[in-house]
């Protein structure tokens, strides 16, 4: 059934009608009446500051699992959720986003060049205004989990690292409000790892996006605990793996940036097709984390039926219901 929709996957889509559109690394939003954005989650994989290519389901399982994670965490934090009319559409609250994003990290990891095992790796070992030890092990969980903060990267632009210090002396965010996203940072991500485990997953890092209400009210955005923006690993074989050498089982879209760093230097090269059968094992993958978590299977579209076609009707009968 997943190779059948090879073929039917979402790059790229548009709304008619409706002002300020914009073309994020992997949604599409567009403002709608009353203080609303119409979100679109495309089945683009961007890595490495890159578009590369599409993932079948890909902004489906996004859309869903972020469904799943803004319910459980509402208690925590408030979001901007509205409604769902379609399984790739979010309607929200339309808030002013912060120019950081916020990379919770609680093991020794990562493939880009912002991450904390890419840098120590090099020799660095003050980040993000943290000092590491030496002789931590690949993949090693740290002794609490930290925030990385980065730049918020436009599409062609790279994302560069941050001290929560920096954020705060040129007031790229007010102190008050670092504080606070800050926290709800670090609650959400607590409560991230407590349900994964439940599954048997560890979530190792995560990055959260927020922005602020007209009157000043921090909400979460964008998404939440999805493989685009989380590094998930299989629990029960993490510990002998580290202790062998061996890289974590893991349920993200690393399949694409291994694949990618073995076939050319990806900050720097063209980007090579990726083969089809990369980006099936990346749908299952995405399948899978959608799937251990939620208890649920994930509702395979008719590959006959155009997706665009399905999500512009979704989104013209929801405004013309919500005006």
């Amino acid at each position: 059934m997943l190779e059948s929709l090879l073929s039917q996957t979402i790059a790229d889509i548009e709304l008619q009608g409706l002002s300020a559109p914009y073309s994020g690394k992997v949604r599409q939003s567009y403002d709608a009446p009353g203080d609303r954005k119409i979100i679109i989650a495309t089945d683009r994989l961007s890595a490495f500051d890159r578009q590369i290519t599409t993932i079948p389901l890909k902004g489906q399982v996004l859309t869903q699992l972020s469904r799943f994670w803004f319910d459980q965490t509402r208690d925590i934090c408030p979001n901007h959720v509205i409604a769902y009319p379609d399984p790739n559409v979010v309607v929200c609250r339309k808030l002013q986003m912060l120019p950081v994003e916020l990379v919770v990290r609680g093991y020794l990891a990562g493939s880009t060049a912002t991450s904390i095992l890419k840098m120590y790796k090099a020799g660095r070992r003050d980040m993000y205004g943290v000092t590491f030890p030496d002789g931590m092990r690949d993949n090693q969980k740290l002794d609490r989990p930290i925030i990385t903060p980065t730049t918020k990267g436009a599409a062609a632009t790279h994302d560069e690292p941050l001290t929560p210090q920096q954020i705060v002396e040129k007031n790229i965010v007010e102190k008050a409000v670092w504080e606070k996203v800050s926290a709800y940072a670090l609650a959400l991500f607590a409560r991230g790892q407590e349900i994964a485990k439940q599954h048997g997953l560890i979530l190792a890092d995560t990055k959260y996006e927020f922005g602020l209400t007209p009157d000043g009210t921090v909400m979460l955005g964008d998404e939440i605990h999805t493989p685009d923006s989380s590094r998930y690993w299989i629990e029960n074989t993490y510990q002998q793996r580290l202790d062998a050498g061996e890289a974590p089982e893991t349920l993200d879209k690393d399949v694409v940036r291994r694949w990618l760093t073995a076939h050319c230097d990806p900050y720097k090269d063209p980007i090579p097709a990726i083969p089809d059968e990369v980006r099936l094992e990346t749908a299952r993958t995405y399948i899978s984390v959608f799937e251990k978590i939620t208890g649920k299977k994930i509702e395979i579209p008719d590959p006959k039926a155009n997706p665009s076609t399905r999500i512009q009707k979704a989104a013209r009968d929801y405004l013309t219901e919500n005006p």
